[in-house]
């Protein structure tokens, strides 16, 4: 077993378990985000194979992709490449009543650059900003690289980038903790996520989204069926039998 494994990893059950409480919260959350217009940033960064693509998927596969909406930025055009680094995603900042989820950010650069000057205190006070850092083992990076590399169905998780950062854990440290230094803010702390454990990481980040953004319960009406409509009826099937459908192999 990997030294920096946890002793014993949460089983599937009680995970889903889980799980599913968590996402019923997540669906009364965006509730309230609708009613109450708030503009809200979820930023994940990390290490490669720390487990944000899985924590992410948790987080927004029982809600709406209208509320909740993933953004993740491919390599910049040429052209963007001329503009100021954090323009392309002040571009996918919410409106009212969304949830932004940067699956990596403008702290990607963070080792480079310094970032928090991108607007004025007023326009960044208009933003409930939550920072997440997957902080993953050395060792148990490892072990999910490999597996990525044998596995037909993860391969293409694995880039030239990801490889050439596998060999440079220390200078990612280094970057992280200068990061950390220059961007962890009282109005937006950094929290970090320890990710050896996938299944807690990712109950543990839906928690503290949870109560890091305010938000009560919306009462919804009833949704009642209305009655069908027979006016105009046809055998509606006829038609469709001069279409060719999709084989059912299974």
């Amino acid at each position: 077993m990997a030294k920096d494994a946890p002793a014993e990893r949460m089983k599937r059950k009680a995970y889903e378990k889980e799980l599913e409480k968590l996402q019923i919260e997540l669906c009364h959350l965006q509730e309230s985000v609708k009613a109450e217009k708030l503009k809200v940033i979820i930023i994940f960064e990390g290490r490669d194979a720390a487990g944000k693509g899985g924590t992410i998927k948790a987080l927004t596969e029982k809600v709406s992709p209208r509320v909740f909406r993933i953004c993740a930025l491919p390599a910049p055009s040429d052209r963007q490449k001329s503009q100021l680094f954090l323009q392309r995603y002040i571009e996918q900042f919410p409106a009212g009543g969304e949830i932004v989820i940067f699956d990596r950010s403008w702290y990607n650069r963070a080792g480079v650059e310094y970032v928090m000057g991108f607007c004025s205190p007023a326009e960044h006070k208009r933003f409930l900003v939550i920072k997440l850092w997957l902080e993953v083992g050395m060792e148990e990076q490892e072990i999910r690289f490999k597996a990525r590399i044998e596995d037909p169905l993860r391969q293409w998780k694995l880039s030239p980038m990801d490889t050439e950062s596998f060999g440079r854990w220390y200078d990612y440290s280094r970057a992280r903790d200068m990061m950390f230094k220059a961007t962890d803010t009282k109005h937006a702390p950094w929290r970090l996520i320890r990710s050896n454990d996938k299944r807690r990481a990712r109950l543990n980040v839906i928690s503290h989204i949870l109560k890091a953004i305010p938000h009560k319960k919306v009462t919804r009406q009833k949704v009642k069926l209305p009655k069908r409509s027979y006016k105009g009826r046809y055998n509606d099937q006829t038609s469709l039998r001069r279409m060719k459908f999709v084989e059912e192999r299974y």
